[in-house]
């Protein structure tokens, strides 16, 4: 049998297969044509590897609705809750510690504000700030352990945001290294924080680094890039609470733009040695914020019930 012959038996048996072959197209619309692979070897043959099947209505070329990729799976890492403790954080498994005590009257009257059952709507109220008027003053111990606290609930998940993006120490304190976070996904004007958000061995508590440095932090924390940023993690979660570690107030002016789109501030205040007009002059840069709250950290105070407290918190409230 000829080169010919064999090749129009084997067209022969393709048509009889259902594929439809380029002299076919006459009969046929432009949108059902067969795919023919033209680097094969042999001239004749036909790649049906797109080809409809037999009694398929659909036609190798039809357009499918195109649906968007699935963001990328969330990071997960494992925290030392044995380290963390000797550090003096907050782990879940204290349960009656005086840490973990003192935090659950702090974050109480925060979730009734940021779920909506405080006295009056708060816009953002989910969005809470944790600063200070200067560095030293235990802010970052206060952000991780509020969102620690936070995550022991049964109702409320939560995210801690490491904004202190020109000395980020979130990951640090809990012994994590470097990674990307907020100003990679702000500088690109993303909303998608999937990729760079690391979900933790605490089942309900998730971190956002602060990511990469950039020269040009404080005008992404100030951009409107930012702005839907905060709306789409504010909104996108309805038992989400967000904790930020912000720069202290009056080292940097990164706070004072992330504090415009808060919903709850807390300033937490050095007992011992934050002077009282810096505080009044911390005070008076968030003014805009409609819930500030002050948390004087290290502060003395008499021993008066049976867990012998010697220091502790006090928990204020700035209307």
């Amino acid at each position: 049998m000829s080169l010919i012959e064999q090749a129009a038996k084997r067209l022969e048996q393709l048509r009889q297969a259902g594929v439809e072959l380029p002299e076919d197209q006459t009969a046929r619309s432009p949108a059902a044509k067969a795919t023919v692979a033209v680097n094969a070897p042999d001239p004749y043959t036909v790649d049906i590897t797109q080809a409809p099947r037999a009694g398929s209505d659909t036609s190798p070329q039809e357009k499918q609705p195109v649906s968007r990729a699935p963001s990328p799976p969330s990071k997960r890492v494992e925290l030392n809750l044995e380290s963390i403790s000797a550090s003096g954080l907050l782990v879940p498994q204290a349960s009656r510690s005086q840490l973990a005590d003192e935090y659950r009257v702090i974050k109480r009257p925060l979730i009734a504000n940021a779920m909506g059952k405080g006295s009056t709507p708060i816009e953002n109220g989910n969005l809470i700030m944790v600063t200070s008027a200067l560095p030293g003053e235990g802010k970052s111990f206060t952000a991780i352990n509020l969102a620690i606290s936070i995550a022991m609930e049964l109702d409320n998940t939560v995210m801690l945001v490491d904004a202190d993006v020109s000395r980020p120490s979130v990951l640090n304190m809990l012994g994590l290294p470097p990674a990307p976070g907020l100003l990679d996904v702000v500088s690109r004007n993303s909303v998608d924080i999937s990729g760079v958000l690391l979900r933790t061995n605490i089942e309900k508590l998730s971190i956002l680094p602060s990511g990469t440095q950039h020269p040009r932090a404080t005008e992404l924390l100030a951009s409107d890039a930012m702005v839907r940023l905060l709306d789409d993690m504010s909104s996108r979660y309805s038992d989400r609470i967000i904790i930020f570690d912000s720069p202290p107030l009056l080292l940097t002016t990164e706070s004072r733009a992330l504090a415009a789109h808060m919903g709850q501030i807390i300033i937490v205040v050095n007992a011992e040695s934050t002077a009282q007009a810096a505080v009044k002059q911390a005070i008076a840069a968030i003014d805009a914020c409609p819930v500030k709250m002050m948390l004087l950290n290290q502060a003395r105070q008499a021993s008066t019930d049976g867990y012998g407290y010697g220091y502790g918190y006090g928990y204020g409230h700035e209307n």
